[in-house]
């Protein structure tokens, strides 16, 4: 099949990691994938894009339109894409209640399917024929790696205990305030907090590495993919209790469910620092079928039933 992922452009690394690496597990299955990237933010910068990505759909073929987020989904839509297929994140369906309005009404004008990341997403849009399908995990790029090799690239202080924040604090979604609150209980200058800022996508797994325990506060989220390639580097993981990530660290020793109390956030941190040695995270991504690979057979089911309905 031949592909076309569309997808916000807007970060430093033009196609986002995450879309980035969906399309790769899709190639060794013989699928080709490439990338329409939408510049531009807001509602005007993405209808700016509906004639750009018409213009360069008039010359190609594609079998599959996969819009990721619903506003790319949008413009999919309005550009005259067919067939699409829609995944949709924690925010489009927690940020606000008329965005799953908008979502039903493209959905059922012009979407084939709707994919979303965790049950507690498709509970809350009340989707009910959409596609659980979290975002797979690369273990051959997100494994363990020798500590001091992940601080020397870090430049993290070898004598001390860290923390990351496992994404940008600049996203209001991802409620760093909390977890800024949290650290400074800790009342201890042996251990640092850091953030992930426009870090390149190779360089995640030694900052992952680096960390003593990787820390997510969100007000909401689908299904991280931080939290899972955490795991499949076998690093302790810290979240509040939002997506299926109670799901992802159930009995997994050294990750924690927290409450949205930066007294409970500290104290767990405390016990996921203590234990001090790595967890059987990766284990349990392989258990429940989150590597690439498995993900990518699921899509790619996805992708051919629609292609049958329409023959």
């Amino acid at each position: 099949m031949n592909i076309l992922f569309v997808s916000s452009g807007n970060s430093k690394n033009v196609v986002d990691p995450i879309m980035q690496n969906q399309g790769d597990s899709l190639a060794p299955f013989g699928h080709q994938v490439s990338h329409f990237t939408i510049k531009g933010k807001g509602i005007i910068g993405y209808l700016r894009n509906v004639f750009i990505l018409r213009s360069y759909l008039k010359n190609k073929s594609f079998d599959i339109i996969h819009a990721h987020y619903s506003l790319s989904a949008y413009v999919s839509s309005l550009a005259g894409a067919s067939p699409i297929v829609a995944s949709l994140m924690g925010s489009d369906v927690k940020a606000s209640h008329s965005s799953k309005y908008i979502i039903k009404l493209f959905a059922f004008l012009s979407w084939k399917a709707i994919i979303v990341k965790s049950k507690d997403m498709r509970d809350s849009s009340n989707f009910s024929k959409a596609y659980i399908i979290p975002n797979g995990v690369n273990l051959d790029k997100f494994k363990s790696i020798d500590k001091t090799k992940a601080l020397k690239i870090t430049q993290w202080n070898v004598n001390k205990k860290h923390v990351l924040f496992a994404s940008n604090p600049a996203r209001r979604e991802k409620n760093f305030k909390l977890a800024n609150e949290a650290f400074n209980l800790l009342e201890d200058k042996n251990i640092e907090l850091h953030t992930l800022i426009d870090i390149q996508n190779n360089l995640i797994p030694y900052y992952l590495n680096a960390a003593d325990v990787v820390l997510l506060t969100s007000l909401w989220e689908g299904s991280p993919n931080i939290i899972k390639e955490a795991m499949a580097c076998n690093i302790p993981v810290l979240g509040t209790d939002v997506g299926d990530i109670k799901e992802l660290i159930d009995n997994v020793d050294g990750c924690f469910v927290t409450s949205f109390e930066p007294k409970d956030i500290a104290e767990k941190l405390k016990m996921a620092l203590v234990i001090g040695k790595s967890i059987n995270g990766r284990e349990k991504i392989t258990e429940l079928g989150l590597n690439s690979d498995s993900v990518a057979t699921n899509i790619i089911s996805i992708y051919k039933k629609i292609l049958s309905n329409q023959s």
